[in-house]
């Protein structure tokens, strides 16, 4: 029996869909990442290994040792930044950046400084920033519409039949569909595809003060801002109590371990995440954690394969990855909105968060979703603010 309950179609599905979201949303931003400091054809490939490797054990880790589903991911604006950061640095010194900023970000947790500062952060304000995140996801499923209108409508069809009758079997199923109506209208790119392992290749760092100082603590603040701050909010706005401290100074010292073999930053997923914590994961949410699991293993997988799996995900049209990914958020989406919007006197505050995470505005490096979790707290705590501001009025002012 115990066997089976790790074999459940559900957890394993909801695994993959998290994979293919991930790689197939982000990975060629790490390919420029990696350009840009200069790595050949075997370090791209040892960055993918690490990166997956990294990613698969730590969730797979922690989702076991606290029995709740947690997904790690490496830091998508980190590679983003670092594509125009890293010019002019070599390898060698693009590691000490890396190993750098994970220090860091394990110091934040080890300290409990970041732990410290996501308590001051009201549930209803979390799921706003949640909602915020996820909302483009939901939109992308009808805006995959205008480029492949029938796989779209039989994807969201099959959904609504489906949904009522198999609902913890709806999106593999889905997903199958969807995989199904590509392969007959010719659009699965197999071409690509050729079986190739990725192999580690150790780099031994370099720390430059210059580069510490201008692309180290730039990719911390990035990391924990725009990835781990969402990360957190997703936990919470799901109703996990899982203690922040520990995910957070696990992923740093990843970090720290895998750096010299490509691993540039770990953080806690927000997006795959919510997937994970679904109802269509799984309507027990005690029993969400394996499908954290089962994405722990295939990002296993897909470091261990590398470029192979990457050249999978790209083989799969953007318009089957939007919509599959619009469908098994719709159900995150929508708890999100009500818990934000749940509460009268939080209701502007969380409606300020929602627009300005929606938004997508990214200032000063840092999205949108950081954004919209401050502007809200600012919101929240003004009432409080003018109070203290006010002088008090005494007895022998009164007229």
């Amino acid at each position: 029996m115990h066997m089976r309950q790790w074999l459940n179609l559900s957890h394993i599905s909801t695994g993959f869909v998290v994979v293919l979201v991930g790689y197939s949303s982000s990975a060629i931003i790490v390919f420029q990442a990696a350009a840009a400091a200069g790595a050949t054809a075997a370090e791209l490939s040892s960055w993918l290994w690490a990166l997956g490797i990294g990613m698969g054990a730590t969730s797979i880790g922690l989702s076991l040792y606290y029995k709740k589903p947690v997904v790690t991911a490496w830091s998508t604006p980190g590679a983003a930044l670092l594509v125009t950061a890293m010019a002019g640095l070599n390898m060698q010194q693009a590691v000490g950046v890396f190993i750098f900023s994970s220090g860091l970000i394990a110091l934040c947790g080890l300290t409990g400084w970041f732990n410290l500062i996501m308590r001051q952060v009201p549930v209803p304000l979390a799921a706003a920033m949640l909602g915020g995140v996820l909302l483009n996801f939901g939109l992308d499923l009808f805006l995959a519409a205008q480029t492949s209108f029938w796989l779209v409508i039989t994807m969201l069809g099959s959904y609504l039949l489906l949904k009522p009758v198999l609902p913890r079997y709806c999106i593999p199923l889905v997903l199958c569909i969807g995989i199904a109506g590509c392969g007959l209208a010719g659009e699965l790119a197999w071409q690509g595809v050729e079986l190739q392992l990725a192999m580690p290749l150790f780099i031994m760092p370099e720390f430059n003060l210059t580069a510490l100082i201008g692309v180290g603590i730039p990719l911390f603040v990035v990391t924990m801002a725009s990835q781990n701050v969402p990360g957190v909010a997703v936990i919470r706005a799901n109703g996990y109590d899982t203690p922040v401290s520990p995910l957070i100074s696990t992923t740093g010292l990843a970090g720290v371990v895998l750096a010299p073999l490509g691993g540039f930053s770990y953080c806690l997923a927000a997006i795959t995440a919510a997937i994970c914590m679904s109802e269509e994961a799984d309507p027990d949410a005690a029993q969400r954690y394996r499908s954290s699991v089962w994405a722990g293993v295939f990002y296993v997988l897909a470091g261990i394969f590398g470029a192979t799996v990457a050249a999978l995900f790209a083989a799969f049209p953007q318009a089957l990855i939007m919509s599959i990914a619009g469908l098994a958020l719709l159900s995150t989406i929508a708890n999100s909105l009500s818990a934000a919007f749940s509460e009268d006197s939080q209701r502007e505050a969380a409606m300020l968060t929602f627009l300005m995470t929606a938004s997508g505005v990214s200032l000063l490096g840092i999205s949108s979703a950081f954004w919209g979790l401050l502007l809200g707290l600012l919101a929240y705590h003004s009432p409080k603010l003018r109070k203290l501001g006010r002088p008090a009025v005494t007895g022998a002012g009164i007229r």
